[in-house]
């Protein structure tokens, strides 16, 4: 088949730029766009993957202790019937497991230390389908909390900052005191811990325990369980399915899902995405209008080529499209290398961070100072596509004017002093 001569023109332009030795600044010139292009989209593709993974290893250690969905009931009190509002969350098909539990905040104090402390209360039988601290090497200390027993499960920061560790006591200091002739007195039980955990997350390892339902409802004075955690099978679908709740559960009832639990933190985090985006976005501008000079030198060179195309019969759209066509290339070529490099580097990330930590003899992130200490990556097309859609357009953009002015030349000014 054979091929438009603009586009064979403009391949040939582009070869013999890199190749000829007349030309070599201007081969120079290209061959440092087609370069910065790469590396920009590369860079983008790399830091967007980076800024994902950091995103999703929060959120899942986030959502360890934190259920995709729970249900409350209106006005902070007990739920009327936790086995039928069970039973209706559960006939949703995105809906794989329900616990009921208990929340409420109260003091922790050890001697002379007392902390603040987010208390739930979970049935440790049904613990295992809403949570991951309730599988594996967590199991233990969730068999141990027995009704009766009024043992406690501390985060590791909590234990740590209180200097306590499995079998010490501690004493829970409830909110709600006991009126007495001698006044308003706290409801004080002494504690038993009986397990450590570490979510990986700061915020509930240092201000979260956990206890039997039935021993935190009597220590908070309530009937039973004030809410149901649920799990599902894709979490991306808790919005919609918490709408799709509120329309079949019956009661008075109060549903919130996760994202709306840490809607600030997921919305300052999209917004760094963004600005992250926009200027690495600008590193791509630059290299892609590095083709402007490129283009306009490469003009300036082949204004006799140009005269003699349009003496033969070519039309000015098509002295056009030839010097678009060598452009084009340029911007392709470096946005499929850099895309190629990016995913090389985002894939391989795990491998490549610890080689350039061991070469240089230093952590980027060491263990006591982040909670990530690993450097996680995870490559979506919805960020890779716009990349390289973005790098395109704004190649075949810079090719438009040095394009346009080729088109203006006039053939018998171009051909007086050859």
């Amino acid at each position: 088949m054979q091929l438009p001569f603009e586009l064979w023109i403009g391949w040939r332009y582009t070869r013999a730029g890199r190749a000829s030795r007349r030309n070599g600044f201007i081969s120079f010139i290209s061959g440092v766009s087609m370069l910065g292009i790469a590396l920009g989209v590369a860079a983008l593709i790399i830091v967007l993957s980076v800024m994902n993974g950091f995103q999703k290893e929060v959120r899942d250690r986030m959502l360890s202790v934190v259920s995709h969905i729970e249900i409350y009931a209106a006005g902070g009190v007990t739920l009327p019937d936790v086995a039928h509002t069970i039973e209706q969350a559960r006939a949703h098909p995105q809906v794989v497991g329900a616990a009921p539990f208990i929340v409420s905040q109260a003091l922790l104090a050890r001697g002379e230390d007392m902390k603040g402390v987010l208390v739930r209360g979970i049935d440790p039988a049904l613990e295992h389908e809403v949570t991951d601290l309730a599988v594996g090497a967590h199991s233990g200390w969730m068999q141990q909390l027995q009704p009766g027993s009024f043992g406690i499960v501390l985060g590791a920061e909590l234990a740590r900052s209180l200097n306590v560790q499995t079998g010490d006591l501690v004493t829970l200091v409830a909110p709600n005191g006991q009126v007495t002739p001698a006044g308003v007195v706290p409801r004080m039980k002494q504690m038993t811990i009986i397990g450590v955990f570490d979510s990986g997350h700061f915020e509930y390892d240092v201000g979260m325990a956990f206890m039997h339902w039935q021993d935190a409802a009597k220590m908070f004075r309530l009937e039973g369980p004030s809410g149901i955690r649920l799990k599902l099978r894709d979490l991306h679908q808790a919005p919609a399915v918490s709408q799709d709740l509120s329309r079949t559960l019956t009661g008075d009832l109060y549903i919130r899902d996760w994202t709306r639990q840490n809607r600030t933190w997921f919305a300052a985090v999209q917004v760094e995405k963004r600005m992250m985006f926009i200027i690495l976005t600008l590193i791509v501008a630059v290299a892609a209008f590095n083709l402007v000079s490129t283009l306009v030198m490469t003009v300036t060179d082949k204004r006799a080529d140009i005269a003699i195309l349009r003496t033969l019969g070519a039309s000015p759209s098509s002295v056009m499209g030839i010097f678009v066509v060598q452009g084009a290339l340029v911007g392709v070529i470096g946005t499929l290398a850099g895309l190629v490099l990016g995913l090389g580097v985002a894939v391989n990330i795990d491998v490549l961070v610890p080689a350039i930590e061991r070469a240089l003899n230093a952590s980027f992130l060491p263990k006591d100072i982040y909670l990530i200490s690993n450097m996680p990556s995870d490559p979506q097309a919805a960020d890779i596509l716009p990349v390289a859609i973005i790098s395109l357009v704004l190649s075949f953009v810079a090719t438009l004017y040095p394009s346009w002015r080729a088109s203006r030349i006039n053939p018998a000014e171009a051909l007086r002093y050859e």
